[in-house]
């Protein structure tokens, strides 16, 4: 939404429910602050201060649009603090740095998603990561076993009382198409979102996860994850992170094309 700046918090919450995306974004002013423009996110259900694709179609919309010239790079103003994408044919973006949390109990969280304990990858910890935006990311054996999730609503309202993270990340070592690497949903109903079709902070944390824990056997990783089949809404979202120095670079890309244009009357 462009021209936010006058826009009431309640206003753009009312907004963001009637659009009922995962998220929308409030480009509150078309000049630079800081060296960025400051954005406002938004899910159905509440303010979120950092969301990874909603940064990367904002950014598009910033170049296309507002400063309607080709620029190489430009950053976001988020609550989180401020994003950078970079352009070409596929849109990156630099995250934060990662933050390692609490691991938690495997059994409950095989419980939240309909599944058993033995669905889950007990050689890699379930553990709560963020980049701007907290998830607990999860391992599982199979891709048989993430197309069979489905959220029990009483036992992910135990999962996450009490925590900062609220959104879940579940991924798979198999992919559906050969051409790329593993597979992954999120599921965040405390936020308004049922299931993501594709959720770019959640893969930066996934990507971190893969350095930190060394899931491909690596202390770096370029590769293509998919998220979003078992909704009919199959996405594609590029990772890169490397190690170096003792600290973790991570970067999320995809590709975004103009869809549709509206007026909020």
């Amino acid at each position: 939404v462009r021209g936010a700046g006058h826009l009431p918090d309640a206003e753009m919450q009312k907004i963001a429910s009637e659009m009922n995306y995962s998220e929308t974004t409030f480009i509150l002013s078309e000049e630079e602050k800081d060296g960025g423009y400051d954005v406002r996110i938004f899910t159905p259900g509440e303010e979120v201060p950092f969301a990874g694709h909603p940064t990367l179609g904002t950014a598009f919309i910033l170049r296309q649009e507002v400063l309607a010239r080709p620029v190489e790079r430009l950053s976001l103003n988020l609550k989180a603090g401020k994003i950078p994408v970079t352009f070409g044919e596929v849109l990156w973006m630099e995250q934060l740095p990662p933050v390692f949390s609490d691991t938690l109990d495997s059994a409950l969280t095989a419980r939240a998603f309909g599944l058993d304990e033995a669905d889950i990858d007990d050689r890699y910890p379930v553990q709560e990561v963020s980049t701007g935006l907290p998830f607990i990311v999860t391992p599982l054996e199979s891709l048989d076993a993430l197309k069979r999730c489905r959220i029990d609503q009483e036992r992910y309202s135990e999962l996450v009382a009490g925590r900062e993270a609220r959104a879940i990340l579940v991924f798979a070592p198999e992919p559906h198409d050969e051409d790329n690497v593993l597979s992954a949903r999120m599921f965040a109903p405390a936020l308004g979102v049922p299931e993501d079709p594709a959720t770019g902070s959640a893969n930066g944390c996934l990507a971190r996860y893969f350095v930190e824990h060394r899931y491909l056997g690596t202390d770096s990783i370029d590769i293509r994850i998919e998220q979003g089949y078992e909704i009919g809404r199959p996405s594609l979202l590029y990772l890169r992170a490397r190690r170096s120095d003792g600290e973790i670079s991570v970067s999320v890309g995809v590709k975004v094309q103009m869809v549709a244009r509206g007026e909020l009357l």
